[in-house]
C-alpha cells in the first residue's frame, strides 16, 4: 500500500510539472485501437483544479494540438500481453501525434479497460479536536476509513472521497471551514490487478515517457459521456470497447462503482468470422457496414457480398442476407447486455434516484443497440458521445473516443484522491476489515 501511495503521489506531482510546462499527452491503450492526443494548456491559472474537494470543473484552459490513432497490437481484454508489439504501437501513435503537434512530449496520462476492477465503499469518522474542520481533519478522516484486505496482487487505482458528513448533515462536498463535532467520510476505492498495471507502466516507460496519471477507462468514459445532471442524480455509463466492456456508476458527480467485462466488439467480430467462415478483417468490415441487432422484413432481401480471396470462385462470390448477419450478432450483444444488467443489479443501481444508462465506446455504434438495451436493461437508455473539446479533430469526436476525451478532462481537472492529502502513514495497515459496504444504498 505504501509503495502504491508513493507511486500515485509521484504521478500527481509529474502531472503538475507537465502542466507548468503547458503540454501533456493522453494515451488510451485499448484492445482494438491506441489513441494519443497532445494537449496544450493556456496558463497556470487555468488548471488549478479548483479548491473544492472533488471538484470537476468544465473543460477549459486546454486545446488538442496533436492527435493520432493506430491499430492496437499485443493487447487483449484491455491488458498488455505482448510487450514488444504494444510498445511498437505506442511509439507509432506517440510519434504521429508529436509530429502533428510539432513538439516533443515527455509526460503522458493513460487509461486502460481491463485488470479485473473491484469496487469498495469505505466509511470512516473522527471526533474533531477543534470545532472548525481543517485540511488536517480531512486527512485524518480519510485515514480512518476501513480499508478491506484486497490481497497482495492487487493495487488501488482510485481512492476518491465522495461524501462528507458533519454531525447530522450529510452530502457535503467540502467540509473545510465548517463547524461541527464529528466528521465522517465515504470513500470509493477501486482496486485492479497489480501485474496488469505494472505491465502497462513498464511498456510506457520503455517508450521513454513519464507517466503523469493512470485512470480507469470506465471512469474516463463516464466523465465525458454523461451530462452534468446524469452525473449528479445517478447514471451508469457502459463503455463498449473492442476487448472489454467498462461499466461505471456516477452519483453526486463522483464515480461510486466500476466494473469490467471481458467481452466486447471483438467477440461479435469473431462470431461473424466463424459463422460466415471469413477472416477477422473481413468480418470487421461486414460488421461495420452492414451490422445490426434488429431484423425487419427488408433484411431477408438485403444481400451482402461476403467476398474473399481463397481462389475458390463459389466461396468468394457468396452472399448472405442481412437478416442472417443480424442472427449471428444479436445473441452475443444480448449476452453482453445481460451480463451488464447482472452487474448493475449486484451494485444496487435500482436504489439511485435516477437510473439513466448511457452507452458509449466503439461498440455502441451498432444500429438498433439502444432499443435492444432498453428491452434488456429495462431503463432509460441513450447513446452518448463525448463532450466537445477544443481542437479535437472531427474523426475523434465519436463514441469510440469517449475514454480519450474523458482523460483530457481528468488531466485538466482531476478529482481529489486519497493521495492528495497528507494521510498519517501509521494508519495505512491499521484497519483491514473484510467488508465492502454498499454504502450508497444507505447514504443516498
Amino acid at each position: 500500500m505504501n509503495d502504491l501511495y508513493a507511486t500515485q503521489r509521484a504521478m500527481r506531482n509529474m502531472r503538475k510539472l507537465a502542466m507548468q510546462r503547458g503540454v501533456i499527452a493522453i494515451l488510451d491503450v485499448g484492445t482494438s485501437k491506441i489513441a494519443c492526443l497532445v494537449l496544450r494548456f493556456d496558463g497556470p491559472d487555468q488548471f488549478s483544479g479548483g479548491d473544492e474537494i472533488g471538484s470537476m470543473a468544465g473543460q477549459s484552459g486546454f486545446r488538442v494540438i496533436g492527435a493520432a490513432t493506430t491499430r492496437s497490437r499485443g493487447v487483449h481484454f484491455g491488458e498488455v500481453d505482448a510487450m514488444q508489439e504494444t510498445e511498437r504501437a505506442v511509439r507509432t501513435v506517440i510519434q504521429a501525434a508529436q509530429k502533428m503537434a510539432n513538439l516533443r512530449v515527455d509526460h503522458v496520462m493513460t487509461c486502460f479497460s481491463g485488470a479485473r476492477p473491484r469496487s469498495y465503499g469505505l466509511a470512516g469518522s473522527i471526533d474533531l479536536q477543534d470545532s472548525v474542520v481543517t485540511e488536517n481533519d480531512v486527512s485524518h478522516v480519510l485515514a480512518a476509513c476501513d480499508v478491506p484486505d484486497f490481497g497482495e496482487d492487487r493495487e488501488v487505482l482510485h481512492a476518491q472521497p465522495v461524501n462528507f458528513a458533519l454531525d447530522h448533515r450529510s452530502g457535503l462536498g467540502d467540509p473545510r471551514g465548517q463547524i461541527g463535532n464529528q466528521l465522517a467520510a465515504d470513500m470509493h476505492l477501486l482496486t485492479v490487478d497489480a501485474h496488469v498495471v505494472g505491465n502497462l507502466l513498464h511498456c510506457i516507460k520503455r517508450c521513454d515517457l513519464e507517466v503523469a496519471g493512470l485512470v480507469s477507462s470506465a471512469y474516463a468514459s463516464g466523465i465525458s459521456a454523461l451530462v452534468e445532471d446524469e452525473q449528479e442524480l445517478g447514471a451508469a455509463c457502459i463503455d463498449l470497447g473492442g476487448g472489454a466492456t467498462g461499466l461505471s456508476i456516477f452519483m453526486k458527480k463522483h464515480m461510486i462503482y466500476s466494473d469490467s467485462l471481458r467481452l466486447g466488439g471483438d467477440n461479435i467480430t469473431s462470431d461473424i468470422s466463424q459463422g460466415l467462415q471469413v477472416p477477422m478483417a473481413t468480418a470487421e468490415r461486414i460488421k461495420t457496414f452492414y451490422g445490426g441487432v434488429v431484423a425487419t422484413g427488408m433484411d431477408d432481401r438485403d444481400m451482402i457480398e461476403v467476398g474473399g480471396d481463397t481462389g475458390d470462385w463459389e466461396h468468394d462470390r457468396r452472399t448472405v442476407s442481412r437478416a442472417e448477419l443480424i442472427g449471428i450478432m444479436r445473441p452475443r450483444v444480448e449476452e453482453i447486455l445481460e451480463e451488464v444488467r447482472d452487474r448493475l443489479d449486484a451494485a444496487g443501481f435500482e436504489h439511485l434516484p435516477s437510473q439513466q444508462i448511457v452507452l458509449t465506446g466503439g461498440g455502441s455504434q451498432i444500429p438498433g443497440l439502444d432499443g435492444l438495451a432498453t428491452k434488456i436493461l429495462g431503463q432509460q437508455v441513450r447513446l452518448g458521445r463525448p463532450m466537445r473539446v477544443q481542437g479535437l479533430p472531427q474523426a475523434a469526436t465519436g463514441p469510440a473516443f469517449a475514454a480519450s476525451v474523458g482523460l483530457c478532462l481528468s488531466a485538466a481537472q482531476p478529482q481529489d484522491e486519497w493521495w492528495d492529502f497528507d494521510i498519517p502513514v501509521e494508519k495505512y495497515h491499521a484497519r483491514s476489515l473484510k467488508r465492502a459496504v454498499k454504502w450508497f444504498k444507505d447514504n443516498w
